[in-house]
Order: C-alpha cells, then sequence, then structure tokens
C-alpha cells in the first residue's frame, strides 16, 4: 500500500464527512478532481495509483496537471481553480500526518489560484433557445436525454450540479408538477414546471423507466453525468444549433448557475 492511501481514506471519511460534513456533491466533485490527477499521473510516469508516494506529487507534477486541464482538457480557469481547491485541500490534511514532506506539501499548497476577469452573464435569446433544445438528435438515446436535460436547464434555471444530481423521484409530474432539488448551502428547494417542460419530461421518464433513488439524466451505463460531460454536450449541441441559428457562440457557451448559457 502506498504512503497515500491511508491518507486518501482519511481525507475524505474523516476530513470531509465527519469533521467538515461537506455535501455530497461536494464529496463527488473532490473525488473526480484527485481521480483525474491521479489518472493524469499514472499517465505521465507509468505508476498507478496504487504505488503512487507524495515525491510522486510534487508542484511540477501538480503545475503540469493543471495546465493539462486547460491546455488538453480545455477547462476554464473556473475549472482549473476547482481542482487546484480540492488538491489544496487533500495536501491541507496531509500537512499534518506527513511531517517528513512539510516542504513538498508547502510548495503545492502555495501554488496559486488562477486570475480572470468575471464576464458579465447573458442570456440566449428564444430563437437561441429554441435551436440550441432542438439540436439534440432525437432518433438517438443520448440526444433524447440531452433534449430533456437542456429543457429543464433552461426552463427551470437549475445549477449544472442541481441538474446531474436530480433522481427520478424529485420529479413531479400533473397538478403542481415540480422538480426537488439540493441547492447551494444544503438548501431544498421545489421549482414549477411549465406544460411543455412536464410533456418531455414525462417522456423522458418513460423511457428512463429508473428507480426513484436513479439518476434522471444517466450515462449509458448507469451512473450520474459529470460537470464535464454537461459541458461538452451543451458545447455539442451549441455547434449544431449554430447551423440554424449564427448567433450562437459554440466556443463562448457554457452551463452556467443560471442553467442556461451565456454569450
Amino acid at each position: 500500500m502506498s504512503a497515500i492511501a491511508p491518507t486518501l481514506q482519511g481525507f475524505f471519511t474523516e476530513r470531509l464527512v465527519q469533521q467538515r460534513r461537506v455535501s455530497p456533491r461536494t464529496i463527488a466533485s473532490y473525488r473526480d478532481s484527485l481521480k483525474l490527477l491521479f489518472v493524469f499521473v499514472q499517465q505521465r510516469t507509468g505508476k498507478p495509483p496504487a504505488t503512487l508516494d507524495w515525491a510522486d506529487l510534487d508542484v511540477e507534477v501538480i503545475g503540469a496537471f493543471l495546465e493539462h486541464l486547460e491546455t488538453d482538457r480545455r477547462n476554464g480557469p473556473r475549472t482549473r481553480n476547482l481542482r487546484l481547491t480540492a488538491i489544496r485541500s487533500l495536501f491541507a490534511y496531509a500537512a499534518l500526518r506527513h511531517p517528513e514532506h512539510a516542504e513538498l506539501i508547502q510548495r503545492v499548497l502555495a501554488i496559486p489560484a488562477k486570475r480572470f476577469d468575471k464576464q458579465l452573464v447573458s442570456f440566449l435569446t428564444p430563437a437561441e433557445i429554441d435551436a440550441l433544445v432542438d439540436a439534440p438528435d432525437r432518433s438517438r438515446w443520448e440526444g433524447r436525454r440531452d433534449r430533456a436535460l437542456l429543457l429543464l436547464a433552461v426552463q427551470t434555471g437549475l445549477r449544472v450540479s442541481e441538474l446531474i444530481g436530480l433522481d427520478c423521484d424529485d420529479v413531479s409530474l400533473g397538478v403542481g408538477a415540480h422538480v426537488r432539488c439540493l441547492g447551494k448551502g444544503r438548501k431544498n428547494r421545489a421549482v414549477p414546471l411549465t406544460s411543455p417542460t412536464q410533456a418531455v419530461l414525462r417522456v423522458w421518464m418513460a423511457e428512463r423507466a429508473g428507480r426513484r433513488d436513479e439518476p434522471l439524466f444517466p450515462t449509458r451505463t448507469g451512473r450520474r453525468l459529470s460537470i464535464d460531460a454537461v459541458q461538452r454536450l451543451v458545447r455539442e449541441h451549441a455547434t449544431t444549433a449554430a447551423r440554424r441559428c449564427p448567433t450562437i457562440r459554440p466556443e463562448q457557451l457554457h452551463p452556467t448557475s443560471c442553467g442556461t448559457a451565456a454569450r
């Protein structure tokens, strides 16, 4: 067993769950960030995660990983900083348990977040929304899923994390139709659904045929979509929609906290 493994387990079970009592979505976000890091290190060094030591995660490797996120995965500064936050949190936890690696840990903790200009969020016009929602190929299972997801996002303004966290039981159709979600700050909220959104969701949920506690918008293997996956599908469908509606700029389009897209 590597020196990292017990610390990594304690970070999730002790630090995040018991001490900080963070939300399941935060745990999932940290898990995904660290998973990406370990996959990158394995591809770079040939060492599987089970054999890694702290010396394999020095400031040069972490810096290369952050550069990989921006250049190869085309993540923006916000996503890059989110991944760095997870890494910093793990290393801060490790600092008290591995004093022999104090210098290495402090150098990683000193990596700065990337500054960026905060853009004003503007919203898609009705014509752009129609083009984006109609872009998925409805002859494919993924296309029907994506159309339902995009329409729900546009109508409700749910955050991406809220969308991918929805279970089948969170949607109530018929009289008083609404969708329930656990939002920022662990606050529960219910958002009403319009008739067109209900109609699309009713068809999708019948096809989905999921159990109450299963993801409303799963992958082909039944797992939850990741934030990165939603970003990719929005960009893909925006590229298709731009052929019909040239005012859409796919390279500037991304999911936002309002659930639609910024331009």
